[in-house]
């Protein structure tokens, strides 16, 4: 596992509120004094029921949107735009249609003027990270559902993000194909230290991928509980769902997870 717990935090939450307004209808708290930390080079998972607010963490994260209350900081730094430091990955790949695989992992760099002698090499090695080396000049209608998701990986990883954020990448992936880039997920965090904010419905996913698992409570959401996972790596599902600890660890999450969720379906909250 990673040796994180001495390091300083990369991104830090503090008291984060937020509201969203429709037409004349009062504003709906989603988010209540969510504070919390991701350390360098840490993965960590955020679990919660639907509409809890977890993709607008990761949204204001990226600075796409602005909280109500609280801050954000990035080593210390307010955020309040989005950055090249903060890539993000989201459930679809979307990709270009027109732009072979190459251009679009490589469309950031192009249109910042970057020269192609120092992007290339680089975008060829994590080409080479996502297995997507002989399919760089394929364009992504000749690509299954999961080589778009590697090519958007490589595309989010070539700028060299201090911070990747990534909202249920693999959620429309077949069960085969999504634990195949659980494992690449893993392979190409530990090359290279990035830390992650990934989100998911899937208590397994979380065990397999965290160093850390959060949990939100029904909307308007805060973190409810923090698991610190105890499993080694590099990680074998199959050795780790045999692991003593896993069973009663997924069942304590999932009774979580689920007590809030049906608070969540019966409309009181939390």
């Amino acid at each position: 596992m990673n040796q994180i717990a001495q390091l300083p935090a990369r991104v830090r939450l503090a008291g984060i509120s937020k509201s969203f307004t429709s037409g004349k209808q009062a504003a709906t708290p989603v988010l209540s004094d969510i504070s919390l930390e991701l350390e360098q080079g840490e993965l960590v998972c955020l679990l919660g029921p639907s509409g809890c607010g977890k993709s607008t963490i990761l949204n204001l994260i990226a600075g796409f949107e602005q909280a109500d209350e609280g801050a954000i900081l990035l080593d210390g730094v307010a955020v309040n735009k989005p950055g090249p430091e903060r890539g993000v990955v989201f459930q679809q790949p979307t990709l270009f249609p027109w732009l072979s695989v190459l251009d679009n992992v490589t469309f950031g760099p192009r249109m910042a003027g970057v020269r192609k002698s120092v992007y290339l090499p680089e975008a060829e090695r994590y080409l080479r990270l996502v297995g997507l080396q002989d399919f760089q000049h394929h364009m992504p209608w000749q690509l299954s559902g999961g080589m778009r998701q590697r090519a958007a990986l490589a595309r989010a990883w070539l700028p060299n993000p201090e911070i990747l954020l990534m909202d249920e990448p693999f959620g429309a992936l077949d069960a085969q194909t999504r634990l195949m880039m659980q494992e690449l997920l893993t392979s190409v965090w530990q090359t290279t230290g990035t830390t992650i904010l990934f989100i998911t419905h899937d208590v397994d996913e979380a065990l397999f991928l965290a160093d850390r698992v959060l949990v939100m409570s029904a909307r308007p959401g805060r973190i409810c509980a923090e698991f610190k996972l105890p499993f080694p790596r590099p990680r074998d599902v199959e050795l780790l769902v045999a692991d003593a600890g896993y069973g009663a660890l997924k069942q304590k999450i999932l009774h979580i997870v689920r007590e809030e969720a049906r608070k969540s379906m019966a409309g009181i909250g939390a």
